[in-house]
């Protein structure tokens, strides 16, 4: 029995759609997939600001304890006032200087994240 052509399926087929938007469409994070200069670029911002702040808080360690040698030299009877100075007095900014280098670290890559995600 055959059957009527009103019923017959027809598949219908045409050129591929396209998953890129037009042509000026920008998007950063292509350029860092593919290596492009553009791309290298924004990396290399990131790691700039990264050393920044790596530098930075070298710096002010430096300045936290470079003096130290100094100063227990300056006293050298003083071997109580070395072991507070050290685990009491220089603890607290070592740890507050910790934690401003991962939050600057982290609001650093958070940028960078928000520059190179699609929109």
């Amino acid at each position: 029995m055959p059957q009527d052509p009103a019923e017959r399926r027809v598949t219908v087929t045409g050129p591929p759609r396209r998953t890129r938007r037009a042509s000026g469409y920008y998007r950063p994070r292509t350029e860092i997939d593919e290596q492009t200069t553009l791309g290298h670029t924004y990396v290399r911002s990131l790691m700039r600001s990264q050393l920044r702040a790596g530098l930075a808080a070298l710096a002010v360690l430096g300045l936290l304890v470079g003096p130290l040698p100094l100063l227990f030299a300056a006293m050298p009877d003083a071997r109580r006032l070395e072991w507070a100075v050290l685990g009491f007095g220089l603890y607290a900014p070592l740890v507050l200087l910790a934690r401003w280098y991962v939050r600057r670290a982290e609001r650093n890559e958070r940028d960078f994240v928000r520059l190179v995600e699609d929109r």
